[in-house]
Formats: C-alpha cells, structure tokens, sequence
C-alpha cells in the first residue's frame, strides 16, 4: 500500500511537471505551429499542475508556483501584444533568475539556496554543497545563453524541439554528471 501511494504520488509529479509543457508542444503542433493558440492551454495546464501538488503536498510547491507565475507573466505578455519575443526570452531570464539567486545568496548572504531545497534529498558536507550550488549557478547561465542563441539564430520550430528535446536530456546529462560530486562530498 505505502508503496503503491509512493510510486502514485511520484508519477503524478511528473505528471504535473512535465504534463503542461507535452499540452504545449501537442497543441503547438496539432495547430500549425500556432503559439497564440498553444500558450492558453499552458497557461491553464500549468495553474491546474500547480493547484494538484498543492492539494497533493499539501504545502505550497514554491518553484512550480514560480514557474506558474513566470509562464502566465510571459504568456500573457505574449498574448497581449501578439508577440512571441517574451515567450523566448522566459527561459532566457528564468535561467538567469535561478543562477543569480544561486550565487548572490551564497556570495552576499552566505546561504546556499540549493542545499535549501534540496537537503532532503541528500545530505552534503558544506563544500559540496558549494561545490553543487556554483555548478547548477554555471550551468543555468549555460541554458540562458543557449537559449538566446536558439531563438535569435532558428526559425520557432526548431526553439520549440529545442525546448522539450534540447534542454531536457542535457540537463538530464548535466545532472548525471553531478552523481561523482555527490558522492565524493555525501555524509
């Protein structure tokens, strides 16, 4: 039973996760590569995701609601004035957000924003979790740059793929890569 509600609960946040951006990328295409009509349904799919791991978790899911915010900010935006530039640039500047709270929080005020969210996944040794902090910092100003060369330089279609089977799988591999770390610095 404790199993059955553990395997539940995980499958339904990937599902609240990654449910939204398949809508997305399901509506864009059966559309024409439409993004005035893909973006309603996002925006939607994302609150309902949002409002589901609350009632599930029952807490407030901090980054989806973020996420949430940043998704119906930008989606708006690129409603409201029929252009798809800020929808481009969300990840651009989301990247930057997350890098820039990474470092200044460690920098400035000497706490590691990571080892805040993810100290119960795993347990570190401070300098690992430095170590992981900075590496995550680095690498979402990577996909922030990444990004801007995409949408500047690629007809939409290819920044949409791009966004669902480009930034997945290397963050995915970024993330493997940090296994070694983990157990050099785990307690």
């Amino acid at each position: 039973m404790l199993v059955s509600i553990v395997v539940n609960k995980s499958f339904l946040k990937f599902i609240t996760d990654f449910g939204p951006l398949l809508i997305f990328f399901t509506i864009y295409y059966k559309s024409g590569n439409n993004l005035i009509v893909a973006i309603p349904p996002l925006i939607i799919a994302t609150i309902v995701a949002v409002v589901i791991m609350y009632f599930v978790e029952k807490k407030i899911p901090y980054v989806p609601l973020i996420g949430g915010i940043v998704i119906t900010l930008f989606g708006g935006l690129t409603l409201y004035f029929d252009n798809p530039i800020f929808i481009y640039m969300k990840p651009t500047i989301v990247n930057l957000i997350f890098a820039g709270i990474l470092i200044i929080s460690k920098v400035l005020f000497q706490k590691n924003f990571l080892k805040f969210f993810l100290q119960t996944a795993f347990r570190l040794n401070e300098t690992g979790w430095d170590k992981l902090n900075f590496r995550w910092a680095y690498f979402f100003i990577f996909l922030a740059i990444l990004n801007e060369v995409v949408w500047r330089t690629q007809p939409e279609a290819t920044w949409v793929n791009f966004k669902v089977w480009g930034i997945l799988p290397i963050t995915f591999i970024f993330t493997a890569f940090q296994l070694p770390l983990i157990n050099k610095y785990k307690l």
